[in-house]
């Protein structure tokens, strides 16, 4: 009876450890291996001892997710903003804008998932930082719990928050969801077009192209070259649909109906700043079998 009881009790909670675990790793596999963690731990544990099992749960996943940031910075793992990115982009969350209002299941992603500009600037915090910021801005777990999971001082661990939301602010975008549709739909109908002047005009001059094609992510630089790219990749055999991709307006695009890339687009006032484009044939395997798609690469 008490395993059943538990059971129940981790499952009510499990969406809100994901959308911890999500935040604090930008990775979902890995998001999905920290609260089966936290289940393993809880279902060994005895119940009686624990008054508040979803605070119990949440201070499990975190650390386990602090454990996973702090074993990244040991091996020495490239955050997402360097120059020379390595081989991994932000695990995406991906929903067709045509599927949001009907499915249910898919608006529980969408509400769990957190912008591609997010996860990159949490990407630059020290693990501590990330887990101060994540939990209390995010989350609102007092800072006295979050220093006990850190070993520090409730002031001192304020102080990493501040930090974290200065880095934050400093870099996320504030425009609305329609206006950034609206820009990245007009940089599609100018690619169409080959009209490289209105690409142009939808970029910002120093926009970054991260496109991730299975051998590691390149990098490409300035309005002029990535329209370049984009008149290059615009085929008439290939349809673009419009996605939410962490919660921001994105792309899907298909080829004869198969999932060929995903691509996710930072706007900040009124032009594009940053593009990262999915194209690695496992990455779009996983995320074609999310969107019920056959993938273009076989």
């Amino acid at each position: 009876m008490q395993q059943q009881w538990l059971a129940e009790r981790f499952e009510e909670e499990r969406r809100q450890l994901f959308a911890v675990a999500y935040r604090m790793l930008g990775s979902a596999a890995e998001a999905e291996d920290a609260v089966q963690d936290a289940w393993l731990r809880l279902s060994r544990s005895d119940a009686e001892e624990i008054d508040n099992i979803g605070g119990w749960l949440t201070t499990v996943v975190a650390r386990v997710c602090l454990n996973v940031l702090r074993s990244r910075k040991t091996r020495g793992e490239l955050s997402l903003d360097a120059d020379a990115l390595g081989d991994r982009l932000p695990e995406p969350t991906v929903v067709l804008d045509d599927a949001t209002a009907q499915d249910p299941a898919e608006r529980a992603v969408l509400a769990d998932s957190v912008s591609i500009a997010l996860l990159v600037v949490l990407d630059q915090l020290s693990p501590d930082e990330r887990l101060a910021f994540v939990l209390h801005d995010l989350f609102a777990v007092p800072f006295e719990e979050i220093a006990s999971m850190l070993d520090r001082t409730p002031d001192s661990t304020r102080q990493l928050a501040s930090r974290a939301r200065r880095r934050v602010r400093g870099r996320t975008p504030t425009d609305d969801g329609s206006a950034q549709r609206e820009v990245v739909d007009a940089f599609f109908a100018a690619a169409q077009n080959g009209d490289l002047d209105r690409l142009v005009a939808a970029l910002h001059p120093d926009v970054v192209l991260r496109a991730d094609l299975g051998s590691g992510v390149t990098t490409y630089r300035g309005a002029a070259k990535v329209a370049g790219n984009a008149v290059m990749y615009a085929h008439s055999d290939r349809r673009t649909h419009a996605a939410l991709v962490n919660g921001s307006p994105g792309v899907v695009i298909t080829i004869a109906g198969k999932l060929f890339s995903v691509m996710a687009f930072t706007v900040e006032d009124g032009v594009i700043t940053e593009i990262e484009a999915y194209a690695a044939p496992a990455q779009v395997a996983k995320l074609a079998a999310s969107l019920g798609l056959e993938s273009a690469h076989g």
